[in-house]
């Protein structure tokens, strides 16, 4: 039984068995039935060549996607982050967490350590300070016992802050750790 027309094929030993020369057009005017095609596709030059092929659209570089990395509700975690994405806590964290993307702390979870991030977003609980960010953002269920530096800072009602703020005064540049004595010295001198 055999699956292929009849009229037409190539051999075996035919010379042209196994080349991509495409098979001979039928003479019908009618398409013929649906046939099982063993041949390789043709190439882009071929199809180039045709004048009724659809232009295919050329390329696009993908765009960088920002990653994050999420520490999951019924997680607990004691180390130290660095990075350059996103950081979403949903669970408890204890630590520093130092990453040039956006940090996330949902409602429920809990920071203990220093934070440095382009924006923070507390929904939940953060124990330690906020070094550096250019954006604070404490929403209505946020609890903050700490010292926050940051650019930009957006309190909603019904949250909790404890701790020394500056914030609006340019860009906030990280102080050092260990540095404090001299912080204080610089202060009063300029005073």
């Amino acid at each position: 039984m055999a699956i292929f027309p009849q009229s037409g094929t190539v051999k075996k030993d035919s010379p042209a068995f196994g080349t991509d020369a495409p098979p001979p057009a039928p003479a019908r005017e009618t398409p013929p039935p649906a046939v099982a095609d063993f041949q390789t596709a043709p190439s882009q030059a071929s199809t180039a060549a045709a004048p009724a092929a659809a232009p295919t659209p050329a390329p696009r570089a993908a765009a960088p996607a920002s990653k994050e990395s999420i520490i999951a509700a019924d997680l607990t975690i004691e180390g130290k982050i660095e990075g350059s994405g996103d950081v979403r806590i949903a669970g408890r964290f204890k630590g520093d967490v130092n990453v040039q993307g956006n940090l996330t702390i949902e409602h429920g979870a809990k920071l203990n350590g220093g934070v440095r991030a382009q924006q923070v977003l507390v929904s939940g609980e953060l124990e330690g300070n906020i070094e550096s960010a250019s954006l604070v953002e404490l929403r209505d269920s946020a609890v903050l016992t700490g010292d926050l530096k940051a650019g930009l800072l957006t309190v909603a009602s019904g949250s909790k802050i404890r701790g020394h703020i500056e914030c609006g005064w340019g860009d906030v540049k990280p102080t050092p750790a260990g540095n404090a004595k001299d912080k204080a010295a610089n202060d009063k001198s300029s005073d």
